[in-house]
Order: C-alpha cells, then sequence, then structure tokens
C-alpha cells in the first residue's frame, strides 16, 4: 500500500533542471514539489534527503524476462527480475513478447508475457516481435495495439531463430507507421556477420575469446543504414537498441537533423568496458550482441552519451547463468549472449555520466529514466512532477560500493561488472509511493506491479514537457 510521504531537503533532478525542494507524496502520486526554503509539508512518514541526489525512479526500456531463445531458456522470473530492478533504482521495466520458435505467433508470444505481469513488483509494459510476415501480422498488430502494445521489436540478425528478413522489415515499418507505434530494431547486418563468423571457424576461431572479431563495427553500421532508408520509405519511428558505436549513433544523429523520428539507445556495458575483457579469464561474462568495442570507441561511445546524442541507456538485461555461458564456450555460435544488468544500470551508468560535482546529472536523468518514458509512450513516469506517478529515487553521491554478485538480487550467478567500484547506488527506492529499498535491505512489496499501455508514438512525442530529436518545432 502507498504512502503518504515527504521526502525533505533533496536536490531534486529532472531532465531539464534541478533544485532543492521537498516532494510529496500522496495516494501513489506525486503531490506537490515545494521549494527546500518553504518549511517542510506534514505527511504521515518523513524521509530526509539532506546531501542527497532525488531522481524519478529509472525506465529501463530493453528487459529480456523468462525468455525462450532457441535452446536457451533465461533464468530469471518476472518477480526476480522486478524486484532486482527495484533493488537498482527502476521503477518500471520493459520486456518483448518475442515469438519461441516458428509456431508462435507475435499476438502469443505478447499474451504469454501478459500472463506472467501478475508476478511484477514493479510496473510493466510490453514490445512485440515479428520474425515472418504472413497475411494475418496486420491483425495481430491492431489487437496489440488495442492492448496498450505499440511497439515491435525486429532483428536484423540472427538467422534461424529471431531474424526478421528485409521483406518482412519494410512490410512491418508500414504497418508500424499506420498504427501510430514505435519500431524497435538489432542493427547488425547478417550477412556481414554470417560470413565473418565462418571464416574465423574456418581457421578455429570461435571460442568466446574471439567474439568481438566476428561481430565487426562496420556490420552495425551497415545494418543502420540500411534500416534508417526502409524507416524513411515507410514513414516510420525507429528506435535503434543496443548502439555500440559512435558512427551508428552519428548517423541516428544526422537522421534526427533531418526531422525523423529515430532514436538511439545504448547499455552500460559498452560505454563502461572494452574488447579488453575477451582476452581476459573469463571471455564469457561479456557474450553479447554486439560484442564490447576497443577502447577508443568506448571512450567516444561514452562522449556521445554526456553530450546527449544518445537517447535512452537500457540495460539489455538477459539473464543466462554460467552453466549455460560456458556450455559451450568453444563455440561462440552455440552459446547464449546476453548480460544480466537491470540491476546495475543505474550505478553503472551514474559512474560514467555524472561528474563529482554532479555536473551531468540532468543528461543523466533524461537517458535513464525520462526519455525512455516518453520514447515509449509512458505518461506518468520519468519526472518528478505533480501528477507523475510516485517513483523516486534517492542517491547519496559520496557513497561508494564495489559489484559483488552475492549482493545482487538477479537471478544468475554472474556480473560483468563485478568488482568494480561505483558511485550511484540508491539509498532510497519508492515505487507507487511505497518503501521498497532502503539502506541496502530490499522490501518485498508483493505482486503489486501494473501492466503500463503505451500511448500512440505520436501523443506521446507532442507532450508537452519533453522535447526529443527529429520531432518538429
Amino acid at each position: 500500500m502507498s504512502e503518504n510521504l515527504v521526502i525533505a531537503h533533496g536536490l531534486v533532478v529532472n531532465s531539464n533542471g534541478r533544485q532543492h525542494a521537498h516532494v510529496v507524496l500522496r495516494d501513489g502520486k506525486i503531490s506537490e514539489v515545494v521549494d527546500a526554503s518553504s518549511p517542510v509539508p506534514t505527511a504521515d512518514r518523513l524521509i530526509d534527503a539532506t546531501g542527497r541526489v532525488v531522481i524519478p525512479g529509472g525506465v529501463d526500456a530493453h528487459c529480456h524476462i523468462a525468455q525462450q531463445t532457441g535452446p536457451h531458456l533465461t533464468t530469471d522470473s518476472y518477480a526476480i527480475t522486478t524486484a532486482a530492478a527495484l533493488a537498482g533504482g527502476t521503477t518500471t521495466v520493459m520486456d518483448f513478447g518475442i515469438p519461441a520458435d516458428s509456431t508462435q505467433t507475435p499476438l502469443q508470444a505478447a499474451e504469454y508475457k501478459l500472463s506472467l505481469v501478475s508476478e511484477a513488483r514493479c510496473d510493466v509494459a510490453l514490445h512485440s516481435s515479428v520474425i515472418t510476415w504472413d497475411e494475418t501480422v496486420p491483425d495481430q498488430l491492431n489487437a496489440l495495439a488495442d492492448r496498450g502494445i505499440r511497439s515491435v521489436k525486429l532483428y536484423a540478425t540472427n538467422r534461424g531463430t529471431t531474424m526478421a528478413d528485409g521483406d518482412t522489415m519494410v512490410k512491418v515499418l508500414h504497418e508500424m507507421a499506420r498504427i501510430d507505434g514505435l519500431t524497435f530494431v538489432h542493427a547488425e547486418h547478417d550477412e556481414i556477420i554470417v560470413d565473418c563468423t565462418e571464416r574465423h571457424a574456418d581457421i578455429g576461431e570461435v571460442h568466446a575469446r574471439d567474439l568481438h572479431f566476428t561481430r565487426p563495427i562496420l556490420a552495425e553500421e551497415a545494418s543502420v543504414r540500411e534500416v534508417l532508408a526502409m524507416a524513411e520509405y515507410a514513414g516510420a519511428a525507429v528506435y535503434f537498441v543496443h548502439q555500440s558505436s559512435p558512427g551508428a549513433v552519428d548517423l541516428v544523429t544526422a537522421a534526427q537533423a533531418r526531422g525523423l523520428p529515430i532514436y538511439s539507445e545504448t547499455c552500460p556495458h559498452y560505454v563502461a568496458l572494452s574488447d579488453e575483457v575477451y582476452s581476459g579469464p573469463r571471455p564469457e561474462f561479456f557474450a553479447c550482441c554486439p560484442p564490447m568495442r576497443d577502447k577508443e570507441t568506448m571512450l567516444t561511445l561514452r562522449e556521445r552519451l554526456t553530450s546527449g546524442a544518445i537517447n535512452t541507456v537500457a540495460s539489455d538485461h538477459s539473464s543466462y547463468d554460467l552453466a549455460q555461458k560456458r556450455s559451450h564456450i568453444e563455440d561462440l555460435r552455440l552459446m547464449p549472449h546476453g548480460l544480466p544488468g537491470v540491476e546495475t544500470r543505474l550505478p553503472v551508468t551514474y559512474s560514467h555520466m555524472v561528474e563529482g560535482d554532479l555536473s551531468g546529472l540532468e543528461s543523466f536523468v533524461s537517458a535513464f529514466a525520462t526519455f525512455p518514458a516518453r520514447i515509449n509512450g509512458l505518461r506518468g513516469k520519468g519526472s518528478i512532477a505533480p501528477g507523475f506517478d510516485a517513483d523516486v529515487v534517492l542517491i547519496d553521491p559520496e557513497h561508494f560500493h564495489e559489484v559483488h554478485v552475492e549482493n545482487l538480487h538477479m537471478g544468475t550467478d554472474f556480473s560483468p561488472f563485478e568488482r568494480m567500484n561505483l558511485r550511484g547506488w540508491p539509498h532510497v527506492v519508492i515505487s507507487g509511493g511505497t518503501v521498497v529499498f532502503q539502506e541496502g535491505q530490499f522490501i518485498d512489496p508483493g505482486p503489486v506491479g501494473r501492466f503500463l499501455k503505451q500511448h500512440p508514438f505520436s501523443e506521446a512525442t507532442a507532450w508537452p514537457e519533453l522535447g526529443l530529436p527529429g520531432q518538429p518545432e
């Protein structure tokens, strides 16, 4: 049950500015933000936020929960992943209804995920996914939109499992423009990747340590160019997931400058880790697609994030365990790719975006909470303002803490950030007006998470509280 409480004397930070203020939470909503020079309002409970940074609860627009892909099943559940999200300062997650195989339709995959939301500890929204086009897809997309699922994911690679071919992509883009939705795209050029991987296999270089050689930056940038042309042709809005290349980001920035509704996402691991991890003793800890890039590329990508050229940062949470990773460590074509990260998204991103003098806070909040909420049509999320949901995180900016997997809540036995000493860990997390995390302790609220319906894309991006690149003045 939500509490009536006041967060007093904190530095309240939104994407468009900051102020010292008291934040009043009533009945699961933010009712007032009062300048700190005013008396502290009365409430049932007072949280003293002196010396703390107060930000909106995070919105992670890219999570894979209880996901079956080919022979691989992630080790988490909605209960586990949403609890871990809350412990990490994320109060809303977005999962994917991806068909497990050719016998499952996009609508069936999404409905299966909808049946799991009843376990959720935080609010949840869904993306759908199309792998193969047939004459039923337009009606399925209509039905999904009626259920509040107005985004769809397309994979330009992963031949034989989740990949959509070019014909399917163009048709889906047309349909998403028609229903006023948003298309997520995993952009890596499949033909380049397949050929490159085969060439490395011929010389015995397909161990996990060789992953970054088999998926070159060129494959990512070539795919982004191709999808941008398709999107412009179809008049569709596109969100590129997990961009690891500054060149790919720059292609999106150029499209935005031409007025196109195109957006970039990156992940914490791409701005915190370089491809040096693959030459270490545990390359399986870092097996994801795209792979980590060389150090210069990583640092340049980090600059793109801190400058605001990248719109959102998401975890791409995929919770496999080491047994699954290591079962095919000698052949990267067979091992599951993806990293657990929903709980560590906040401290890793904060540590690489916010300076010791707290410059960069607004850009961090934009990428962590505000833009993912607005781009994905989740009204009431991503800002500390009257009428918004009472999702609030308090951070002690002076506190450092090392990552140790045994202290995390995710359903796996490793973290790619193991032993990193990070700032930005949540001190207090409030979700829907209820304190769910305080001073290192998760307080399980039970299965109270709601399914959130997405607003139409053009409506969401026109909300007056947000200015997005690629939108007309």
